[in-house]
């Protein structure tokens, strides 16, 4: 045996190439396969998220409930944040409840949801996506489900009232109100942010309401078992 021989010899069975190419047959098929896949998804993905937020044209209009199943609720896109003039106020929600109780009925005053989720949010490194979005989101979803005069534009205004209502009550399940809920009264309040001292602009920081009607609490309305034995205490 010469020396190229014993050379072979020590150096062994050539070693696979790297990524792909060093997999066995089935498996490149396989890798190949899932990255086609994962290829396809991103396109219908990034093509998706294009029409959603490109001017309405044929595309969209003839595929605008299709467009809308992919995107919401997951790859909603907001631009308020490139705006030119984004939103400039505060809106706070509140909520007051008709309570049943052993002297008989009972109203409460108005309780600011939106300033207990703002005092948990506070100084919290890692606050909680329920208190910065649930409430906030959720008015947005049925301020723009319903017309000034608060009546639904259809399933997606039911389905936004519903929301609401048991996002209320799930949060005035932490309040001690003295008996169950009979009744809830939702309302926006709406002040502008003063305009900083350098500016010359006027702004009316005047208070603006929007008072949803009395809604009468339903089983639905309840969050879970807890709000089931509320209702059966209610009974």
């Amino acid at each position: 045996m010469d020396s190229n021989d014993d050379e072979a010899v020590k150096a062994g069975p050539p070693r696979p190439g790297p990524g792909i190419a060093g997999l066995s047959l089935p498996y490149q098929i396989v890798a190949a396969v899932a990255l086609a896949v994962v290829g396809l998804v991103a396109c219908v993905h990034v093509g998706m998220v294009f029409l959603h937020v490109a001017p309405s044209n044929t595309v969209t209009k003839n595929q605008g409930k299709t467009i809308d199943a992919w995107i919401y609720p997951e790859f909603e896109q907001n631009w308020k944040l490139f705006a030119p003039n984004p939103l400039q106020q505060n809106i706070a929600v509140q909520v007051r409840a008709e309570v049943e109780s052993s002297g008989g009925s009972t109203t409460t005053g108005w309780i600011d949801l939106t300033a207990q989720d703002g005092r948990a949010v506070q100084g919290n490194p890692l606050p909680s996506h329920v208190d910065q979005n649930e409430l906030r989101r959720g008015w947005d979803f049925f301020v723009g489900a319903h017309d000034n005069k608060n009546r639904p534009n259809g399933l997606r205004g039911r389905l936004s009232e519903s929301y609401v209502r048991r996002i209320v009550m799930l949060r005035l399940e932490s309040h001690d109100l003295g008996g169950p809920v009979k009744r809830m009264q939702v309302r926006s309040v709406t002040t502008a942010v003063e305009s900083p001292r350098w500016s010359q602009e006027k702004v009316d920081t005047r208070p603006s309401y929007r008072v949803c009607p009395w809604w009468t609490v339903s089983a639905e309305d309840l969050p879970g078992g807890a709000g089931n034995g509320r209702t059966e205490a209610g009974e």
